[in-house]
């Protein structure tokens, strides 16, 4: 059974940081491509990094040099480091693990950034 755990989330003052990890289980890690996606109230759910079983990496335009994701194969897990958050930062963040054969999806951790 496939389990993307989250942990990380919290609430932090703007300006502040915040360290995101997904502990996967359940899959073939290193061959995956891991992501983070967010989700703010009343909007859809859009991309904020990904990382391929290569390394190479791929960020949002609104978080391009605050958020950094990388990947440890050897713990199955992905992080996400955020820095210098914005209250547009607050939202449920959710990890996603991608194959050829489909999606898997954590069941997400609120990031809650106060002005």
């Amino acid at each position: 059974q496939v389990q993307l755990v989250e942990s990380g989330g919290g609430v932090v003052q703007a300006g502040g940081s915040l360290r995101l990890s997904c502990a996967a289980s359940g899959i073939i890690f290193r061959s995956g491509t891991m992501g983070w996606y967010r989700q703010a109230p009343g909007k859809q759910r859009e991309l904020v990094a990904t990382v391929t079983s290569g390394g190479q990496t791929n960020y949002a335009d609104s978080v391009k040099g605050r958020f950094t994701i990388s990947r440890d194969n050897a713990k199955n897990t992905v992080y996400l480091q955020m820095n210098s958050l914005k209250p547009e930062d607050t939202a449920v963040y959710y990890c996603n693990a991608r194959y050829p054969r489909g999606d898997y999806w954590g069941q997400g951790t609120q990031v809650t950034v106060s002005s």
